[in-house]
């Protein structure tokens, strides 16, 4: 998902496009590496721990970019039309 995240970084045209092929791909990638510990967590704490911590990226993701995008759109940057 990591590199998917970064494929669509460096082909998608614009900004808007571009944050959101990386907020999606970072936050599938690192739910499926918590999910994958969890497998292996030998307590119910620790899964705990690891599911908060990416809850708290997923929000701070979805407020990094939606103020990178406010950015953008103050400054007239328009959504790319094909």
């Amino acid at each position: 998902m990591f590199l998917a995240g970064t494929l669509g970084l460096l082909r998608f045209p614009d900004v808007y496009t571009r944050l959101h092929a990386l907020t999606k791909a970072d936050n599938v990638g690192l739910g499926l590496i918590v999910t994958g510990l969890a497998l292996q967590a030998e307590s119910w704490a620790a899964i705990g721990k690891m599911t908060l911590i990416w809850l708290l990226v997923l929000i701070a993701s979805a407020t990094g970019a939606h103020l990178i995008a406010q950015g953008a759109l103050r400054k007239r940057i328009r959504p790319w039309k094909p």
